[in-house]
């Protein structure tokens, strides 16, 4: 997709001064794209926008929470006791890590949805102490006090990946997390940094992207003077532009650079670059800002930006950017083109002037540049300077070369670094597989694998007893463990394929073979006894377009044939021989829109009966739902009444072959409702019964296998439960952490309810419990 052209300043009154230079301007120019004054070029924090609009969604959110809240107190399950399971051998992405400033045996470390975690003894134990408020979506923390006993949180990872889930504002604790206190700015969805006044503790700024689906005017810099009672915009650049990152000179606390990134994600494309995204400065604690570009491009290319100011020399300042222009492959690497990648720059004037200090191509990112934006620097040595991609990578020559200081045993994908500033050869990594310690700079690694915040996509569950389970992860691969497992029991989880995970199958009568898959449509056969894997993903023959997978594409063995495999794509596919052999059995399910840089038009969710071999529903992400009567000689298009909006979850019932239940995920529209509908009639009519559940939105619902009036929705925060058909809704147990749930099973036979969490794991509960609760 062609990016947009921008125009960032108008020189004006009629064009008299367009090509005079800012230090001879003598009339303030107007800045057409936002309604605050520029005067010799730098940016005023009076009049931005984030208004009444912005304060009405704010409260609507945070009325939704208490309305949950006060359900979880009134729930009769609330007594109910989840019992996790883990897996912790794998660990999961970390977003922040912070250390107490006079303790260094103080370490906090915050999970991309799995909340904030607390060690004394350098991660041998772990208490978690931000699992019950509003959000576990985590972007930055900061730590102040003579303790470290002042922690802020801004939730809303920072990331824009797919699993990328919006907070609800920043969060204050003055007792090391005891209790935690929302200090407003709940509509602002992504938090990048938070960043203390080294002098005043009162004085805090906080570093907003803003939303990462839509367009909205929450983004830019806030700052408070009286610890967070009150909140002012200081720097705004437009609703489609956020602010990544911000550092301060501690030497001159009114000092900070601002980097600023022009991103917007929807369903069908990434946009990541873009004119606006820059470096901006302030000398004045933030009333008067201005754009340091001196020597950094400035163009449609331009995407994330991570800013380091050298500790030892705070003259030096270090930029890492993402250059999202294209360049051509060498001959070594075949004829193509790719993403220009990773750059970095150095200004040794605090970013008047700025140099390109890398001469060869840094390999830090991959593709996938938009995923990282970190760089660090030694607090003793000005020239030794990290940078977190793909690879953890440093260099000795500031910035000049750089080598990959990771190890086989440590995860790829770098998100958060912190280097003692007392010794720099000790270093905490944290990244999509966890965290990883190094005493000798990075030489070897110490990994960290007692945390249970593994993002599961999808789980499943086996016929042994005691019944394994099975479920695909974020960046994590896919792997299965028993249900009688403790999370301490590092080694009761075994992996059985990598990549991203995604859904997964066992075969309900070979107990070594398993089903699962990587991003895209990988779909692989696995014998888990003799570690053979075979890829059986469908291909086109010469002359057919080319199958559109989702990133995790959905598909399922029969109930009635066990040799039978439905996958979906833009088709729905059926093997009848396991995976070797595939035909498309329905035309583009799909409204087949235009296609952006991400796969859309695509099936989300595949059902069939477990009544009536051949009947079979699918949706997509595109709000269409399909059914077939006859295995799929013919298809009919149902519910077109509905929303339309992303299909999460369809549900075939097992007691009446004309119940179908339909689940909608809307939040890729800033639409957090829950959406819930239920049809009698093989979709040819629907009614709501999402009823009274208070926070959308809805990843799955599941009918209960012994009564028909049970059923369960996996929601952002919880998961809930009907005795009624949907009349009303409850919290399941209040012991859960917030996290979304993003699947249920209940195997059939044990009559165990388990639940695969998107940050914090698989939990595991007895569901005749439940139903002892009227």
């Amino acid at each position: 997709m062609s990016k947009k052209p921008a125009t960032e300043v108008i020189l004006g009154y009629m064009g008299l001064l367009k090509r005079i230079t800012i230090v001879c301007a003598v009339l303030a120019p107007i800045f057409f794209s936002y309604c605050h004054t520029m005067k010799s070029g730098e940016l005023k924090s009076s009049s931005f926008p984030g208004g009444e609009g912005s304060r009405v969604h704010e409260q609507l959110r945070l009325k939704r929470w208490q309305k949950h809240l006060k359900l979880e107190k009134t729930s009769p399950y609330k007594d109910l006791r989840w019992r996790s399971v883990g897996p912790v051998i794998m660990g999961g992405r970390i977003t922040d890590i912070e250390v107490a400033p006079n303790n260094h045996s103080l370490l906090y470390v915050a999970a991309a949805t799995g909340g904030i975690w607390k060690t004394y003894d350098e991660g041998a134990t772990w208490q978690p102490i931000f699992e019950h408020e509003s959000s576990s979506s985590i972007g930055d923390m900061a730590v102040g006090g003579s303790r470290g006993e002042i922690l802020w949180v801004g939730t809303g990872e920072k990331n824009s990946a797919e699993s990328t889930y919006q907070g609800t504002g920043i969060f204050k604790s003055s007792n090391g997390g005891k209790t935690w206190r929302n200090m407003g700015l709940a509509n602002t969805y992504h938090i990048s940094r938070i960043v203390v006044h080294p002098q005043n503790p009162n004085i805090v700024y906080v570093a907003v992207i803003g939303h990462l689906w839509t367009k909205n005017d929450a983004r830019g810099i806030y700052q408070t003077i009286d610890g967070g009672e009150t909140w002012e915009k200081i720097l705004y650049i437009d609703e489609e532009t956020g602010i990544i990152d911000l550092v301060l000179d501690a030497r001159n606390p009114k000092t900070l650079y601002a980097a600023s990134w022009q991103r917007i994600r929807r369903p069908w494309n990434r946009t990541t670059s873009g004119v606006k995204s820059g470096i901006y400065k302030t000398t004045d604690g933030g009333r008067i800002w201005r754009k340091i570009n001196n020597g950094f491009p400035s163009s449609d290319y331009v995407g994330r930006i991570g800013l380091c100011i050298a500790p030892s020399e705070p003259d030096v300042v270090y930029a890492v950017l993402e250059n999202c222009s294209l360049r051509e492959l060498d001959k070594r690497n075949k004829i193509g083109m790719r993403i220009v990648g990773g750059e970095v720059y150095r200004s040794d004037d605090r970013g008047e002037a700025w140099k390109k200090i890398n001469n060869d191509y840094l390999d830090a990112y991959g593709e996938i540049g938009y995923y990282f934006g970190e760089i660090k620097v030694d607090p003793k040595e000005k020239n030794r300077v990290f940078i977190l991609g793909v690879q953890l990578l440093a260099s000795e020559d500031a910035g000049k070369s750089f080598k990959a200081i990771d190890s086989p045993e440590v995860h790829y994908d770098h998100h958060a670094l912190w280097i003692d500033p007392y010794d720099s050869l000790h270093l905490i990594d944290g990244n999509d597989g966890g965290l990883n310690i190094s005493h000798d700079g990075g030489t070897t690694w110490k990994k960290i694998n007692n945390l249970s915040i593994g993002q599961f996509y999808s789980i499943t569950v086996d016929n042994e007893n005691p019944f394994n389970i099975y479920g695909g992860m974020q960046d994590n691969g896919t792997w299965y463990g028993s249900s009688d497992s403790i999370p301490s029991q590092k080694e009761a989880w075994k992996n059985i394929y990598g990549m991203d995970g995604g859904y997964v199958q066992a075969d309900p009568l070979d107990k070594d073979i398993v089903y699962a898959e990587g991003q895209f449509g990988n779909i692989v056969r696995v014998n888990k006894e003799t570690r053979q894997v075979k890829n059986i993903e469908p291909k086109t023959t010469k002359g057919e377009a080319p199958i559109r997978f989702k990133y995790i594409t959905p598909f399922l063995v029969s109930a009635h044939d066990r040799t039978a495999i439905y996958l979906g794509a833009n088709r729905l596919y059926m093997s009848e021989d396991r995976g070797d052999h595939w035909t498309p059995i329905s035309p583009d399910l799909t409204t087949n829109p235009v296609q952006g840089n991400i796969p859309y038009g695509c099936i989300t969710t595949i059902s069939e009966s477990p009544i009536r071999p051949g009947l079979i529903y699918t949706g997509t992400d595109d709000g269409r739902i399909h059914v077939t009567k006859n295995g799929g000689d013919t298809w009919q298009e149902i519910g077109s009444e509905l929303k339309g909006k992303w299909v999460s979850r369809l549900e075939a019932s097992r007691f009446d072959e004309g119940i179908l239940y339909a689940s909608f995920n809307a939040y890729r529209d800033d639409d957090l409702e829950p959406y819930l509908y239920r049809s009698a009639d093989y979709g040819q009519t629907w009614s709501s019964i999402a009823q009274n559940i208070p926070c959308g939105p809805i990843h799955v619902v599941k009918e209960d296998p012994r009564d028909r009036n049970t059923l369960y929705v996996g929601t952002e925060v919880a998961i809930y439960i009907t005795r009624n058909g949907g009349k009303d809704w409850s919290p399941l147990g209040s012991c859960l952490p917030t996290v979304p749930v993003h699947d249920v099973i209940i195997h059939p036979t044990e009559y165990k309810l388990v639940i695969g969490t998107h940050g914090r794991g698989v939990y595991v509960l007895d569901a005749e419990m439940a139903h002892e609760y009227r």
